[in-house]
């Protein structure tokens, strides 16, 4: 197996985007998966993640949502490009429709269901796509759960959601609304708290706070990862 990456620059609502495939191009037809990074935009981090999960058989793609260009430095710059896309929460469902879209146009790609893995708010992205209505075997970890303000499609995803217990950016009133809103949905979803962990506990270069409310957090993210596996490994 060698897997390799791939830069695609493509249009899409808002502008250019520069997004990175990652797959082995000897694979054959496999399912394809969106890759969401967290709110600092696509980096080494995600680019290594997909290659993992290229590993397991699929055909990645790391999403730029920003646009070409436009990445988070830091967590001031990176707050203020994530305001800027949600902001107007409709047309960021348009613009991950693209990047749905996008995913097609990659050699190989299985047609039918596919996944999407986000993180932090990336996992908001993934939320969305299933509200939006597109069929995909969503994976978020320690996402964002608000509601948007656009009414949803009827919600086909499948969707497992790793949640860290001690995450101030979803506290349980967050996560007992995200849960309303996916039964009232009759989505097909599951939802797995982790004790002693927080926001951003894949982030194996973000130190976990005295409070274990942010950061890196070993024993959930290998848990995670395998909660991760188990889903797709039914799903595909």
């Amino acid at each position: 197996m060698a897997i390799e990456r791939h830069v695609r620059v493509y249009e899409a609502p808002g502008g250019t985007y520069e997004s990175v495939a990652v797959y082995d191009p000897a694979a054959g037809e496999q399912p394809g998966l969106l890759l969401f990074p967290n709110f600092l935009g696509t980096k080494e981090w995600d680019f290594a993640k997909a290659e993992k999960v290229a590993a397991l058989g699929f055909k990645v793609l790391v999403v730029d949502f920003y646009g070409q260009g436009k990445r988070g430095t830091d967590m001031a710059s990176g707050a203020a490009l994530m305001q800027d896309l949600s902001s107007d929460r409709a047309a960021m469902r348009d613009k991950l429709k693209a990047h749905h879209a996008e995913l097609f146009k990659l050699p190989g790609v299985k047609p039918g269901r596919v996944g999407a893995l986000g993180f932090c708010f990336g996992g908001k992205c993934v939320l969305d796509l299933a509200r939006a209505g597109v069929d995909i075997a969503g994976v978020v970890n320690h996402g964002v759960y608000d509601a948007p303000g656009f009414p949803n499609a009827p919600m086909t995803a499948k969707l497992l959601i790793g949640h860290g217990w001690n995450d101030d950016y979803c506290p349980p009133e967050a996560t007992v609304g995200l849960a309303k809103e996916l039964t009232d949905a009759d989505v097909d979803w599951q939802l797995i708290a982790y004790s002693r962990t927080g926001h951003a506990y894949t982030a194996n270069d973000v130190p976990e706070n005295a409070e274990r409310s942010f950061g890196f957090q070993p024993d959930t993210d290998r848990r995670s990862w395998q909660a991760m596996v188990n889903f797709f490994e039914e799903t595909f």
